[in-house]
């Protein structure tokens, strides 16, 4: 996405600690009002990258703008963000109002000011019960609002969240999820979000930017990146349970591996050119039909069932391919067992092919 006039704008930025490239010549625009997810495992930079745009870090080059305004080396209060972290961070001795008040008490803000922000973000973040509490009589989730409520009183236009969601549960990350999206759609605030989690990531964002060794993998809407991922690692990164991967070639229009072999018509590739080449050839789980939904698929072949997992809307299943682990995920509840045989297939239309030296979607 290219906006003229983005919210935030990251320009050829580097950032190493001694000889260690974390950031390397990173370019990024976001537009405003967008929810862009910085999203990759452990180590990939997206926590960083977050914190030299909230100025929490020194960058070693390159240049951050927030609003048209370059604040490469303007201190965290005058980049005009509120940030929330994974660790609540609240003052343990403070009530609620007290922990959101806090910062525009000390910036000198007039009181009539400072409650009709408090009683604003609280009414948003349906706090108001909550505004006489310690953090000590707060479940996860209620102290999780008060840190979103505590960056949402700033009244900015850039919020960053590292890892919101990590610390709770699961019910409580979806409620919190579902909450976070409707707050963006109610203030239309530029949100830059980091996570581990895909769940998140794809359910969040208007933009995902995927992430590895500082460098971004792919940035795209979900639906892109679902569907078309740009190389291996984004495919294999996004989707549970991952993508399935046959290694084989592609020769006149063709796919042929030790597991599949199948013609590729009605694959869409990136230039219009289907080369000659040693490729992977993946399938997302979810992709694959099986038993009588396999009849005119591309490929069909019979897998031998090894582990199924009944999850109530569907049903995950482990089978042996020619040998190769894969894993089907099938519709609704099945008697399916172990060591029978299931008859798979796929079509063309719902791969993603890589060339193998490249890795790159072909």
């Amino acid at each position: 996405m290219t906006n003229t006039n983005p919210s935030v704008e990251i320009k050829q930025l580097d950032l190493s600690f001694g000889k260690v490239e974390v950031l390397k010549n990173l370019n990024l625009e976001i537009a405003r009002g967008e929810f862009l997810v910085l999203l990759g495992s452990s180590g990939c930079g997206k926590s960083t990258l977050l914190n030299c745009i909230a100025g929490l870090l020194d960058v070693t080059g390159g240049q951050i703008f927030i609003n048209d305004k370059n604040v490469t080396w303007a201190e965290p209060s005058d980049r005009g963000i509120g940030m929330v972290f994974q660790s609540y961070a609240l003052y343990p001795q403070m009530t609620v109002e007290g922990n959101m008040s806090f910062g525009l008490k000390n910036a000198g803000m007039a009181k009539d000011e400072i409650k009709r922000r408090v009683d604003k973000a609280a009414g948003i973040l349906q706090l108001e019960p909550l505004l006489a509490r310690k953090p000590s009589a707060l479940s996860g989730g209620q102290r999780q609002r008060v840190a979103i409520g505590r960056a949402l009183v700033r009244d900015v236009d850039v919020f960053l969240f590292d890892e919101p969601l990590s610390n709770l549960d699961a019910k409580l990350r979806t409620d919190l999820r579902v909450e976070i999206k409707r707050l963006h759609q109610q203030l239309q605030n530029t949100m830059i979000y980091v996570t581990h989690d895909q769940v998140e990531a794809m359910t969040l964002a208007d933009r995902i930017a995927i992430m590895k060794d500082g460098i971004i993998q792919q940035l795209d809407d979900p639906n892109t990146i679902y569907a078309k991922p740009r190389n291996k690692y984004v495919a294999d990164f996004i989707g549970s349970p991952a993508m399935n991967f046959f290694k084989g070639e592609i020769k006149d229009g063709s796919f042929s591996s030790p597991e599949v072999s199948m013609d590729l018509k009605g694959y869409e590739t990136v230039d219009g050119n289907l080369p000659n080449t040693n490729a992977w050839l993946g399938i997302r789980p979810e992709h694959i039909q099986s038993g009588a939904n396999t009849k005119g698929c591309s490929f069909v072949g019979d897998a031998t069932i090894e582990i199924v997992d009944p999850m109530g809307s569907d049903t995950l299943v482990w089978a042996s391919l020619a040998g190769q682990s894969i894993r089907v995920r099938t519709e609704g509840q099945s008697s399916l067992k172990v060591g029978e045989t299931l008859k798979i297939g796929f079509n063309a239309d719902k791969l993603s092919i890589f060339d193998t030296d490249t890795e790159l979607r072909v």
